[in-house]
C-alpha cells in the first residue's frame, strides 16, 4: 500500500470516529408503565435495558403470617413513599425462607395503583445504576430499586456502586427512587475471624478494625433494617395450614401435621417457603388421587 492511501485512509477512520461523537446518540424509551408494574434493569451485550416482567408475583400481604412487626415497618415506609413523604431505604436480613422477598412482592401489588413500580437489579449490573437513576428521575412514579438475595465478596466493583447510590455521590438522590435490599447477611460482605483480631481498645471501648468499618459503613446507609429470623414449629404449622385453606383443605389433621413436620425436617428448615411447598404437594397429591378414582 502506497503511504499516500495509507494516509487516506488514516484520515477516513478519524473523520468516521468524529461523525459517530457528533451523531445523535439514540433515547433509551421507558416500558409503558402503566400497563406493567415491574421490571428488570438488565444488560444485553453493552447496554443496559428496562424489560417489563409481564406476569410478576401476585402475593399479598394477608398471606405473610408471622413477620407482623416486620410487616408494619415496611409498610409505613412504603407508604410514606408513595404519598411522597419522607422516607428510608431499607434492607431485610435473617433466615432464608422467611418472606423478605415476598414482603417487598406483597408491597408492590398493595400500592401500585398508587404509582408505585418494582424494578429488580441483579447485582452484576449494579454498576450501572447512575444509568438507570437518570432515567427514571424524572418521572412521576415511585419506583422501588430491589436488589433480592444481595451479597458481596471483597473488591467488587457493585459494591462501591451501590454505597454511592445510596448515600455519598455529589448528585442528589432521586426523591422517587428508594432502594429495597435483602440478605442472609446484615453486613452484606463476608466476615473473617482476622478481621476482628485487627480491633483495639481505646479507654475500655472496643473499635472494629478498618475491614469492618468498611463492611458495616454500606449496611448503615439503609435508614431503615429489618431482621427476620427462622420460625418454631408452631408458627410453621399455622402457615402450613394457611396454605392448605387456600387449597380447600380447611382441617388441619394429625396425619397433616406429622406429614408437614417430617417434610419440614427432610428440608431442615422451618419455613414459610417450605410450608409452601409442602401445601402445594399435599395438595397435588390428594388433588390427582381423587381424579384418578373418578
Amino acid at each position: 500500500m502506497k503511504s499516500s492511501d495509507h494516509e487516506i485512509l488514516q484520515r477516513l477512520d478519524r473523520l468516521l470516529a468524529l461523525l459517530e461523537q457528533l451523531a445523535p446518540q439514540p433515547q433509551r424509551v421507558l416500558p409503558d408503565l402503566d400497563e406493567h408494574i415491574a421490571f428488570r434493569w438488565t444488560r444485553q451485550g453493552q447496554e443496559n435495558y428496562l424489560l417489563p416482567v409481564r406476569h410478576p408475583h401476585t402475593i399479598t400481604l394477608d398471606a405473610l403470617h408471622n413477620i407482623d412487626e416486620q410487616k408494619q415497618q415496611l409498610d409505613r415506609n412504603t407508604r410514606q413513599f408513595v404519598s411522597g413523604l419522607p422516607a428510608n431505604n431499607a434492607l431485610l436480613t435473617g433466615a432464608r425462607g422467611t418472606g423478605k422477598s415476598s414482603l417487598v412482592k406483597a408491597l408492590l401489588n398493595a400500592y401500585a395503583s398508587r404509582g408505585l413500580r418494582l424494578i429488580e437489579v441483579d447485582k452484576r449490573v449494579l454498576i450501572d445504576l447512575p444509568e438507570l437513576v437518570d432515567l427514571i428521575g424524572e418521572r412521576p412514579e415511585k419506583f422501588i430499586l430491589y436488589c433480592d438475595d444481595l451479597s458481596f465478596e471483597a473488591d467488587e466493583p457493585s459494591y462501591k456502586a451501590l454505597k454511592v447510590i445510596l448515600d455519598g455521590s455529589i448528585a442528589t438522590a432521586s426523591e422517587n427512587m428508594l432502594v429495597y435490599a435483602t440478605s442472609n447477611r446484615r453486613h452484606l460482605m463476608p466476615e473473617f475471624m482476622d478481621e476482628n483480631l485487627a480491633a483495639h481498645h481505646i479507654n475500655g471501648e472496643i473499635h472494629p478494625g478498618e475491614s469492618t468499618e468498611e463492611k458495616i459503613s454500606l449496611s448503615e446507609r439503609f435508614g431503615l433494617w429489618l431482621s427476620f429470623y427462622p420460625f418454631d414449629q408452631d408458627q410453621y404449622i399455622d402457615i402450613v395450614g394457611y396454605w392448605l385453606a387456600r387449597h380447600g383443605v380447611r382441617k388441619m389433621s394429625r396425619a397433616i401435621r406429622q406429614a408437614a413436620l417430617r417434610w419440614a425436617l427432610a428440608r431442615g428448615s422451618r419455613s414459610g417457603r417450605v410450608a409452601w411447598q409442602f401445601a402445594q404437594d399435599w395438595a397435588g397429591q390428594h388433588k390427582l388421587t381423587k381424579i384418578e378414582l373418578q
